[in-house]
């Protein structure tokens, strides 16, 4: 067996000076290197002049081409497969020590043991874009993807692959975007792109294979549990928020639960949830205002940077506000409450948020809180910002909920 005969997801045997070694090859941009995908996870590179001797255990199932057809086992459920881009998508260039888009092959062969778990019998990219580029847009070109799969009588779950850095706004876009789900929808992600040893990409995509077969039909971010490579957790989409730069845990659940701890093998389910049911049929209501923002409140901000909002015509603010609901207000030298009552008069749907990652805003304790919620302001109470500013976009973007924003933001 030649050592330049060997195809990418092909599992073999390599005997070296130093030992012997079993995985899965990797695509590799060296022509002096050999990349393994190793049981445990690990990625090892190996110099083919070190290798003594080659055994193929397993051929690949991958066509290498730009269609990819993998071989279907008829005992296992069918999964579609969305790439969008990001870092899971993404290799380093040599040349540059960027990163730049990969094939789908290559996606798909750093993780081969999803053959195991279920067919991925259908592969679509509706765009390949770094998350940090997407926009409200994007959400509702993936929505409309996701729907069409999600009602194929062929497709029994789904994986969305996607930039960790804008991904939390997209999970929320699709839980509300996405009316009652009838499968799995699972959006994973790598922290590290997929030719770097110390990639997340392995067992994030083995643990969002696990889930899309599941009999969970939510919108879920399926990540790194901790530093280790042994489980991810499934965390509803509407509840994560990315709390590192770089780290493989980069997702935690905000005042919420996970919905499940995935391994290499399975699921251990660790709430209440909605279930598979297949006879139902999703509905796609990508309806969208994208005349809303997020603004901090900040010690001394100036009530003129909400009067540029409305100078602008924004539609929807969401506030991340202090402590258990307060803003600047009288004795501060810059008062807040005068020009949030003015947007609110103004017909302005104004939202409050907590400023900090954990807990729930209660106007009711302190008296500043009480001067607040009489502007009119929508609290939200324990709502992730993220995802109060994409549910305020949907809500604004019915005409026909005029008068009724308050209830819809908050059910």
């Amino acid at each position: 067996m030649m050592i330049k005969d060997l195809s990418p997801g092909e599992k073999v045997s390599f005997q070296t000076r130093d030992g012997s070694w079993v995985g899965h090859v990797l695509p590799s941009h060296d022509p002096e290197i050999i990349l393994l995908k190793l049981e445990s996870g690990y990625n090892i590179g190996i110099r083919e002049r070190d290798i003594l001797d080659v055994r193929v255990l397993e051929k690949t199932t991958v066509a290498l081409k730009k269609e990819v057809e993998l071989k279907k086992d008829s005992k296992l459920k069918n999964v579609a497969l969305v790439i969008t881009g990001g870092t899971i998508s993404s290799r380093l260039d040599p040349k540059t020590g960027g990163v730049i888009s990969t094939d789908v092959e290559e996606i798909l062969n750093i993780a081969p043991e999803i053959k195991e778990i279920c067919n991925i019998s259908k592969v679509v990219s509706p765009f390949m874009k770094l998350s940090e580029n997407m926009s409200p847009s994007d959400w509702k070109k993936i929505a409309v993807e996701c729907g069409k799969l999600l009602n194929d009588s062929d497709v029994d779950g789904m994986i969305l692959t996607h930039g960790t850095d804008t991904l939390g706004y997209t999970g929320a876009a699709l839980s509300f975007f996405i009316k009652d789900l009838n499968k799995p929808l699972a959006i994973t992600y790598s922290q590290r792109s997929i030719d770097r040893g110390s990639t997340d990409a392995n067992l994030n995509l083995v643990c969002a294979a696990h889930f899309a077969v599941s009999d969970v039909a939510e919108v879920a971010i399926i990540g790194h549990e901790d530093s280790n490579d042994e489980f991810c957790l499934a965390i509803p989409a509407c509840r994560a928020r990315k709390l590192h730069t770089s780290k493989r845990a980069a997702f935690e659940i905000v005042n919420g639960e996970a919905i499940a701890r995935i391994s290499r093998v399975g699921l251990e389910m660790l709430k209440s949830f909605n279930a598979r049911d297949e006879k139902r049929k999703v509905k796609v209501d990508t309806k969208y205002d994208d005349k809303v923002a997020i603004l901090k409140i900040y010690p001394g901000m100036d009530p003129e940077v909400i009067e540029y909002y409305l100078s602008k015509k924004y539609r929807g603010l969401v506030l991340e506000v202090f402590g258990l609901g307060q803003v600047p207000e009288v004795g501060s030298g810059n008062n807040l409450l005068p020009v949030i009552r003015k947007a609110v008069d103004k017909g302005v749907i104004v939202c409050a948020t907590a400023g900090t990652i954990h807990g729930r805003l209660n106007p009711n304790v302190y008296s500043s809180g009480r001067n607040l919620e009489k502007t009119g302001i929508v609290f939200l109470e324990d709502m992730l910002s993220e995802t109060a500013m994409v549910k305020l976009g949907w809500v604004l973007g019915h005409p026909m909920w005029k008068g009724m924003e308050r209830e819809k933001l908050v059910e």
